[in-house]
């Protein structure tokens, strides 16, 4: 690996409006023969793009991206050699543009900015390798100079502002460049450095626009059919001066662009002419959008078509996991599921990439962990934020944040912070630091990450030990509980029908149990009978003071799915628990009824307790509040609340509801692992569960592949004429543990298999409704 960079961090030495760029015009060393090899490693304390001779040295975007910059500031490596290779010239020039990006820029939900930091810095070092050995390093110091930029304000929330008539000269060359001026030296701890490890941000795809039209109020807007994360790419020829103006949002209200769930945020992109071919793409912030509206626009709208095109970003994962089934709503969930992933996946794992949030909420990522790593190689992406959790917890005293990177610590939040602040244990929010880790293991089969995880994973439980009642609860306190249920008040989404001691407790058991077995794993059998005791003792506690006669208190779905699936019941309760959960369900009219914490489990523990028919008409339901409900109203990625959008098409009216949020989308562990039969059955799918469990009506076939650690593992089913056909493909290495709704049961290896049966529970001509057309529209009116 690449030594740290001994670089210092610089900044200009006077105020300069926008992106500032620091720059050094050097000489190469002469008489060593030609560049044979040349590297660039830069940081910043904001976000930088690194230019050597006027070209991009990377593709990377956002540089170094946000992580809990106190401890860890990440540097990345890139290849310049193409850039300097065989090069005779006696000068190069190298450049760093410096965006406020999370350091300095707005940060989280009070309009709050410079929470890490008022002064955005640079810190980059070139490494330049010759035919003879020689090393010549041009790294970041007082000799370099600074300049303004065309960038003339930036900011990740309220957008860039880009002015082409600004007058740069050649910046490129070694004259001296207008308004160039001095920098200084930012006093900066290198032992904070910390190599890359995490995939890079990086540009998709690009979306043209599907449609563009001019709204009542005479608005011209573009419609690129997905709600994405990134920016607009514009190109354009217009007077001097003229300035169009982009802002984004991901619905429309009333027929016009609908801005107001994104709060503070402006999401406002700038572009001023210079006269001549101008093309922009702010590339110093990002905005969560699938629609634009465009002012200043001189031409003819049906042009604009031609000129806009949408740039999706996100950190550079590598799809793994898909589904598709003869249902066309429930490919469109899944494809929300996919694209919602997608656009908060962007260097830390968001709640939201639009509105002025954007933060790296642990219960939603607890919630979800299991689906993103089917979906995408995960496995550095969440190592790499996992880091950042634990530094967090070292550092709070073992206390883990809601959000990591934890910028919240440096705001005032109001009444529920200090009300959470009471708790020494957030469940299923804190409850990350053991759940995310135990799905990277089980996906990938590497201890490392529980190795790496294991003192945070230790000290949470501990910590948890330490917050039980007497009684051996997690009661009393504060928590966040079934976040988002939708029986509760719109207004105070933390009051759900279940108990949150309930929920607490069942979540934080399953903590317990996760560092129980990763400590078996890791071989700390002190530490996993410790834990087993602890393990017990909250069992225990939760069925004796919780449970009667079949019924958990508060009565709620949600208690019920994670009593079952956390395995917190045994024998009779847990068939009581299932019937009356699956009474539950019916009763509300097969609609969900759960939030963030028995939402991811419901349907498991409807399966898994003899109610899969029930499980499939909740999760086939197309009334709000459904999985379905949004894909009806032409969702395009997962929503933030049930409701988001109302029935008759207007924006929910509270204040917090996003477009796009992922957490929900956990049921796709449940379409992968139930409704297309694909389970892990060790850890990195060395062993698999193939058991697809069709129902009596709906679907007439389901398929899912996976390329795991081990291979492209894949299986599907069809029913035709009450025949039940089931498909595999194992790569080597791999065992499959077959199960069919029969009973039947086999273990195969590597190859091809098929297996049938009778079925008759769906026989030709019985399958449900299934919309023949899927809405595209995802616009309130």
């Amino acid at each position: 690996m690449t030594t740290p960079p001994t670089a210092l961090m610089i900044t200009p030495d006077r105020p300069i409006d926008g992106a500032p760029a620091v720059r050094r015009v050097f000489a190469l060393d002469q008489d060593h023969g030609a560049v044979v090899r040349a590297e660039v490693l830069a940081t910043a304390l904001g976000v930088c793009e690194v230019r050597v001779n006027g070209v991009l040295v990377s593709t990377d975007l956002l540089t170094p991206g946000w992580t809990s910059y106190e401890w860890r500031l990440r540097y990345a490596q890139w290849d310049a050699t193409p850039l300097l290779a065989g090069s005779s010239v006696d000068q190069a020039v190298i450049e760093a543009v410096i965006g406020s990006g999370w350091y300095s820029g707005h940060l989280g939900w009070d309009g709050n900015s410079e929470v890490y930091g008022a002064e955005r810095a640079a810190l980059v070092e070139l490494r330049i390798l010759f035919a003879d050995g020689h090393v010549q390093t041009v790294g970041t110091d007082e000799t370099w100079t600074s300049l303004p930029t065309e960038t003339t304000a930036d900011d990740l929330y309220d957008g860039q502002r880009i002015d082409r008539r600004v007058e740069m000269g050649d910046r490129f060359a070694a004259a001296p460049v207008p308004g160039e001026g001095g920098v200084r030296v930012v006093p900066f701890d290198a032992a904070r450095l910390t190599a890359y490890t995490s995939p890079a941000v990086r540009r998709q795809e690009e979306i043209a626009p599907i449609r563009v039209w001019r709204s009542p109020a005479g608005a011209l807007l573009a419609d690129f059919g997905q709600n994405l994360v990134g920016w607009t790419r514009l190109s354009v020829r217009g007077i001097a001066g003229q300035e169009i103006t982009v802002r984004h949002a991901e619905v429309l209200d009333e027929e016009e662009l609908g801005t107001r769930p994104l709060r503070r945020a402006r999401a406002t992109d700038v572009f001023v002419l210079s006269g001549a071919d101008d093309v922009f793409e702010p590339t110093l912030t990002f905005h969560g959008f699938r629609y634009v509206e465009v002012s200043g626009w001189s031409g003819a709208d049906d042009d604009l078509a031609a000129a806009l095109r949408a740039v999706v970003i996100g950190s550079d994962l590598t799809r793994t996991g898909t589904f598709r089934s003869s249902h066309p709503l429930l490919n469109r969930l899944h494809e929300n599921i996919v694209w919602g992933m997608r656009g908060n996946f962007v260097d830390v794992p968001t709640d939201c990439p639009q509105r002025d949030e954007r933060l790296g909420w642990t219960g939603d990522l607890a919630a979800f962990a299991e689906t993103a790593v089917y979906l995408y190689d995960t496995e550095a992406f969440l190592a790499d934020w996992l880091r950042d959790l634990a530094v967090e917890q070292e550092h709070a005293d073992g206390r883990i944040p809601i959000v990591v990177p934890d910028n919240l610590k440096y705001e005032e939040i109001g009444a529920m912070a200090a009300a959470m602040g009471s708790s020494l244990v957030i469940a299923l929010w804190n409850d990350a630091a053991c759940w995310v880790p135990w799905a990277v293991y089980e996906a990938y089969g590497d201890a490392g990450v529980l190795a790496d995880q294991y003192a945070s994973m230790a000290g949470h439980v501990r910590r948890v030990g330490a917050a039980l009642s007497p009684r051996g609860l997690l009661e009393g306190g504060f928590q966040l509980g079934d976040w988002l249920d939708p029986t509760a008040p719109p207004d105070a989404p933390h009051l759900a029908k279940a108990d949150p001691a309930v929920v607490a407790t069942a979540c934080v058991r399953r903590s317990v149990a996760i560092a129980r077995d990763a400590a078996r794993v890791l071989g700390h059998d002190d530490d996993a009978a410790e834990f087993d005791a602890l393990a017990a003792r909250i069992g225990d506690a939760f069925v004796e003071h919780w449970v009667r006669d079949g019924r958990i208190h508060s009565d709620a779905p949600t208690v019920y799915a994670l009593a079952i699936v956390f395995g917190l019941l045994d024998g009779a309760d847990r068939t009581a628990a299932g019937d009356r959960l699956a009474e539950l369900v019916a009763e509300a009219g097969h609609v969900i009824t759960t939030g963030f914490a028995g939402t991811p489990f419901i349907l498991t523990a409807l399966s898994e307790t003899g109610h899969l028919e029930t499980a499939y008409r909740l999760l086939l339901q197309e009334e709000c509040p459904s999985w379905l409900y949004p894909v009806t109203m032409g969702a395009t990625t997962m929503w933030e609340r049930w409701d988001s959008m109302l029935p008759d098409g207007t924006i929910n009216p509270g204040e917090m509801t996003s477009f796009n949020h992922y957490a929900f989308g956990a049921v796709a562990t449940w379409l992968h692992r139930v409704v297309a039969g694909l389970a892990p059955a060790a850890p990195g799918h060395s062993r698999v569960r193939i058991a697809p469990r069709p129902p009596a009506i709906g679907l007439t076939f389901a398929e899912t592949a996976l390329d795991s650690r081990q291979g492209r593992i894949a299986t599907g089913w069809s029913v035709e004429d009450g025949v039940l056909r089931v498909v595999a493909t194992i790569p080597e290495g791999v065992t499959a543990e077959v199960s069919l709704p029969s009973g039947f049961a086999a273990e195969g290896g590597a190859g091809v298999h098929e297996w049938s049966e009778p079925f008759p529970g769906l026989v030709a001509g019985s399958a449900a409704k299934v919309p023949s057309v899927v809405s595209t529209g995802e616009t309130a009116t």
